[in-house]
């Protein structure tokens, strides 16, 4: 995570020039066996080594990471100016910690958090003087963990599924005032992707699954749902995106003026799960949805982020919402426009993975809503 969204770290050099320079000597030796080196430099603590690679990039990594592992060193491997590059990093394999106690200590958090949440307290009740109906928040609560839950999951046995380093879920509770009773989830990636390819699932599995729950708890809260007047005023409306709006057609069909959907508490916490998941899905830096944008776009993905970033504060302007100035600020200033490459950068993706990739970000104009949450 960054705070300044154009600014690069660099690496130093952390042992004297006689000892970088042996060790780039080892690094290129050990690696001729599958990259013909024709020029070589070192940048801080980094070695960058350029010529053609004598074999296919998965099996030349994996001879790469053998080889380097032991010096201390990862291979990146990329293409600049038309040619192959290999970087080496002193990058230390990461240890994984088995501990799960904060873990378990913040999801039981979040339960309790959401459960006061859909039991109304961020509307007009206050669990103090009946605490007993704050288990009434259940359907809201189990729904909305459940989505957290699986797409968040879906991050990780994927990235298992691929042998990265990567935590378990931590859930963020949020308590009163905040509407919803938690922030999300996340998980930390502790490894780089193998390739574009490990990296474009690991990034999808998680609104795609997240999905699989959201919409059709969406279809069951519809179900328990009724529609009445509007009230004169005074209360929350939940903006509707393109793809809530079909569902409800799909229930209720056209809407008589001044007649609106009052949803149940399950059909509440999709409309949530559909929200996180198009926030999720913003081309940006380290989120989701920044992740399919740089296995689409390589490193043209910082392009993307910054004409999404833009294309933020226009929707805040046209819409009056601040909800989307509030988020482009956050993305700015907290999660910025870089993403970090994964080991095999000359590996493209395959065109099956393209064209789910170009539905992800589509996804975006289904899952948006205009304006997502005001007082009327």
């Amino acid at each position: 995570m960054r705070l300044w969204p154009f600014r690069r770290g660099r690496v130093e050099a952390a042992v004297p020039l006689d000892d970088l320079l042996i060790t780039e000597d080892l690094l290129r030796r050990s690696s001729e066996e599958v990259f013909a080196v024709r020029e070589r430099q070192v940048r801080g603590g980094i070695f960058v080594f350029r010529g053609e690679l004598r074999d296919e990039p998965g099996r030349a990594l994996d001879v790469l990471l053998a080889r380097f592992r032991p010096f201390g060193y990862t291979p990146f491997l990329r293409v600049e100016g038309g040619e192959v590059v290999l970087q080496a990093w002193p990058l230390a394999r990461p240890v994984e910690r088995t501990r799960v106690g904060l873990n378990v200590a913040l999801f039981l958090l979040t339960c309790l958090t959401t459960l006061v949440a859909g039991s109304g307290a961020f509307l007009s009740f206050d669990p103090f003087e009946n605490p007993a109906r704050i288990l009434s928040g259940a359907p809201f609560a189990f729904t909305l963990l459940a989505i957290l839950g699986v797409h968040e999951f879906g991050h990780y046995f994927t990235a298992r599924h691929y042998h990265a380093s990567v935590s378990l879920p931590y859930f963020i509770p949020a308590p009163p005032p905040f509407l919803f009773g938690t922030l999300g989830a996340i998980i930390r990636m502790r490894s780089p992707a193998r390739n574009r390819n490990s990296l474009f699932d690991i990034a999808a599995a998680g609104p795609l699954a997240g999905l699989v729950i959201a919409i059709p708890a969406i279809l069951l809260g519809l179900e328990w749902s009724t529609v009445a007047p509007v009230p004169a005023g005074g209360h929350i409306v939940f903006g509707d995106s393109l793809l809530m709006r079909l569902l409800i057609y799909l229930k209720f069909g056209p809407l008589a003026e001044g007649m609106d959907v009052f949803i149940h508490p399950v059909a509440l916490a999709g409309w949530v799960g559909l929200f996180v998941t198009a926030l999720n899905l913003f081309p940006v830096g380290q989120l989701d949805g920044g992740r399919i944008a740089y296995a689409l776009f390589g490193r043209r993905h910082r392009v993307v982020g910054v004409a999404t970033f833009l294309a933020l504060l226009a929707l805040g302007a046209v819409t009056g919402a601040a909800n989307w100035v509030v988020w482009a600020a956050l993305l700015f200033f907290l999660v910025g426009f870089h993403h970090s490459p994964p080991l095999d950068d000359v590996t493209p993706l395959t065109p099956a993975r393209v064209v789910v990739g170009v539905i992800c970000l589509l996804l975006l104009i289904l899952l948006i809503p205009p304006v997502p949450i005001q007082i009327s």
